[in-house]
């Protein structure tokens, strides 16, 4: 067993650089978008046609190359009050056999469905100040661990850190136009402060990284790979962790503080507890079950024949175009299977050589081997004894061990010169890719970005509710019931006015036929001292009818007034409450569009919790839910707030329903050949669970509920369709990651296991260069 060891130890150089390769391999984001072609169609692109006439969204839609969904999915929706009219609305989609490239979710959201630009403001804002920006400041040692090794005199550090350099140079940033692994060698952004970088001219900024944009927005599986790169690059010493942990004890550290053993014990807690319970949570249970298989590991090593692999490997990078696709699929087939079994071959490779370095380590009362085999849940376990590990480790890496396992530490530590010096050479056909490959960085534009939420949805259907109970407002009521009692009050005083009046009518009546009656013809005559005949008004206030007459007229001309003047203020009141119900019935029916989120995300998607149990936001480019383009033109009316944004409403409506599509990670793509119309029934068709739905929901909605269109008679429309879970490939968690979720992929031993299809675009990507400087050549 010695004599295997002797013999891997010596090929660990070799082995070492083939494993990093296919890290490198594995990460490189252009492979992300690599899939398995098949005969089933699915749906790659989707497109929104308008037109005032169905056969000219039709038209449009199949001359642009996009298959019609033969539905009108505003049919029979006319509007309701201050409708504009009615107009066509169809969806038109394209289709891959790529299921990578295929769209899994098709969502619409309303205008007041329950998103809000702001509180996605509020989580970037959180995860760039509660998240990337604590995170530089302790990863900075290791960058600057990086940075000094480059120039080391050091010939090992140096080596390796220039290793490190070449691997970070297959990474590009698109902002500087600089590969990373230059870029880091010069002091960074953060590093300098705002207002140093700020004071520099465009060209020299050029040469100092934006690590919060770079870490913030770079692909997941880039982000990953820097880090674990840089901690690979650290170490500033003369000697490695290994050695200097080996010499050190518990005790050796109590003893170094100077303190009693309570008070020491408190601060070397404070030192190294949140260290070491990184190392225990991120692998110390897989290391020991790494290193519990070493007996399996040397029988794999020993039955494992390499001719299998050499064979597959020059049939896959000869392959001839000449073949058929079977042919093709199964000599990749084949290859891909054998440079599986070549990786597990070099990872069992090192774990005997890990395990056969630990086991000659005298350690306390053992050897390290026995250290590592520790059981950390039984009652013995101290963690005060991964102290001394902690301590070992420089600043840089302390600050990197989110992002390494402890194989990956081990290997680094028993790793010589030659293990690093060859890897420039080995890379040098490995394609230079953006760190923001696969990332649309749209989504970390302020403002084109909403999220949804339960919360939000809740919210905003409360409040729909409440609208829908009445269209007119509270005030607005209010209003028209003082106006109903100023009606009533005028009402009532022009009756009184009424009264009055015939009351007056009747007096004069009365005392004109008493005069008549006594004074032209009656028994006798009347005279005033026996100076004539009577007036009429002598007769009325002789006989006191003056004063009754006066006291109606005065009371007749008061109501008179108070009518006139109830009933002004009356039509005031009746044409206040006509504009304010005018208005109620405008904002309910009438809204103001406005603009359309360009992105929308649901947060429990990029939405996780970290080991202290607090909300962190992670990366998942591909949870984005994309709007759907529609062939609205810049002199349309909407243009201005909705762009080229679809809306289902076929612009008719008083709010918009946008169609949102996305292509998640991990989830099934949606059939072409399944897309189903129901119209006039809400009756489900058989076989089928979901479609076009709305956020917060699974199954289809109705695409022309009368809370969107205003028209209590329009048809329902719905669109299902189906998925293909045969190409699942489960969660797509562990592709992403925040900058405190990456130990997850590092305990896979620096995602070497990324092996399969995914290395097809590389490999495809480097048989194309060998074949350009073939053809050059001749």
């Amino acid at each position: 067993m010695k004599l295997i060891g002797g013999i891997i130890m010596k090929r660990l150089s070799i082995m070492l650089t083939a494993i990093i390769l296919a890290i490198l391999f594995a990460v490189t984001s252009s492979v992300q978008v690599v899939g398995a072609a098949s005969n089933t169609e699915y749906i790659s692109e989707v497109k929104v046609f308008m037109a005032k006439e169905e056969a000219d969204a039709k038209s449009a839609l199949q001359s642009e190359g996009y298959t019609l969904l033969d539905c009108n999915l505003n049919q029979d929706a006319e509007g309701g009050v201050g409708s504009k009219g009615k107009k066509a609305t169809y969806l038109g989609y394209k289709t891959t056999t790529n299921s990578k490239e295929a769209i899994t979710d098709l969502a619409v959201m309303n205008m007041k469905g329950g998103y809000s630009t702001e509180d996605y403001k509020s989580l970037m804002d959180q995860y760039i100040n509660g998240e990337i920006k604590p995170f530089l400041d302790n990863f900075i040692a290791a960058i600057k661990e990086y940075r000094t090794n480059y120039s080391s005199k050091n010939s090992a550090n140096q080596t390796r850190a220039k290793a490190v350099h070449d691997m970070l140079n297959k990474y590009k940033d698109d902002d500087t136009g600089k590969l990373i692994g230059d870029l880091l060698l010069n002091e960074t952004k953060y590093e300098m402060g705002d207002a140093a970088y700020n004071k520099l001219s465009d060209d020299e900024k050029k040469n100092h990284a934006d690590l919060v944009t770079i870490f913030a927005q770079s692909n997941g599986q880039t982000t990953l790979m820097i880090e674990n790169l840089i901690t690979r690059g650290s170490d500033n010493s003369d000697s490695t962790w290994i050695d200097r942990f080996s010499g050190t004890t518990y005790d050796d550290l109590v003893n170094s503080t100077g303190k009693t053993p309570t008070d020491a014990k408190q601060e070397l807690a404070k030192l190294y507890d949140d260290d070491a319970n990184t190392i225990i949570d991120n692998s110390w249970d897989s290391f020991k079950e790494i290193l519990e298989g070493y007996d399996e590991a040397l029988e794999n090593v020993e039955s494992y024949d390499n001719t299998a692999y050499e064979e597959a490997a020059k049939a896959f990078f000869n392959m001839s175009d000449d073949l058929s696709d079977e042919e093709k699929s199964e000599i990749s087939k084949n290859y891909f299977s054998a440079l599986s079994n070549f990786i597990s071959y070099k990872d069992d490779v090192l774990t005997i050589t890990v395990y056969e370095m630990l086991s000659e380590i005298d350690y306390e009362d053992g050897t390290l081997l026995d250290f590592f085999l520790q059981d950390i849940d039984s009652d013995d376990f101290d963690i005060t004894c991964i102290y001394p590990m902690v301590a070992s480790l420089t600043s840089g890496q302390r600050s990197g061990i989110d992002f390494v396992s402890l194989k990956e530490l081990c290997v680094m530590a028993i790793t010589d010169e030659d293990g690093y010096g060859s890897i420039g050479d080995e890379i040098e056909n490995v394609p230079e890719t953006s760190i923001y490959d696969g990332v649309d960085r749209e989504i970390y534009d302020p403002g084109g970005v909403a999220v949804t939420s339960d919360a939000e949805r809740t919210k905003a259907l409360s409040k729909m509710q409440e609208e829908s109970k009445s269209k007119i407002s509270g005030g607005t009521i209010a209003l028209w019931c003082v106006t109903g009692a100023m009606a009533c009050a005028c009402v009532a005083s022009a009756i009184k006015w009424s009264s009055k009046a015939s009351a007056l009518s009747d007096l004069a009546h009365t005392i004109d036929r008493n005069y008549d009656f006594v004074g032209r013809g009656g028994t006798y005559e009347l005279t005033i001292d026996g100076d004539g005949m009577m007036t009429r008004e002598e007769y009325a206030n002789a006989m006191g009818y003056s004063s009754q007459e006066a006291a109606l007229t005065t009371s007749s001309r008061l109501c008179q007034y108070l009518t006139v003047g109830l009933a002004v203020v009356t039509i005031v009141m009746a044409a206040i409450s006509i504009w304010q119900t005018y208005e109620d019935l405008k904002a309910y029916y009438k809204v103001d569009l406005t603009p359309q989120p360009r992105y929308i995300v649901e947060e429990t998607d990029i939405t996780g919790y970290n080991k202290k149990g607090e909300k962190i936001v992670v990366k998942n480019q591909s949870a984005y839910y994309k709007i759907v383009q529609t062939n609205r033109s810049e002199s349309d009316e909407n243009y201005e707030n909705l762009g080229t944004g679809n809306d289902l409403n076929g612009d008719v409506g008083q709010q918009w329903l946008t169609l949102y599509a996305v292509k998640m990670e991990g989830h099934d793509p949606i059939l072409a050949s399944s897309l189903k119309t129901v119209t006039k029934s809400t009756e489900i068709p058989s076989g089928y669970s979901t479609g076009i739905h709305i956020f917060g929901e699974d199954t289809a909605y109705n695409l022309n509920n009368t809370n969107f269109v205003w028209d209590e008679d329009a048809p329902s429309v719905y669109v299902y369709y189906k998925t293909d879970d045969s190409v699942s490939e489960g969660s797509a968690a562990s592709e992403y990651g925040s900058v405190f979720t990456a130990g997850q992929l590092a305990l896979v031993g620096g995602l070497c296991f990324f092996v399969g299809v995914a290395l097809a675009a590389v490999c495809i990507m480097i048989i194309r260069k060998r074949k350009q400087k073939k053809t050059s050549a001749e």
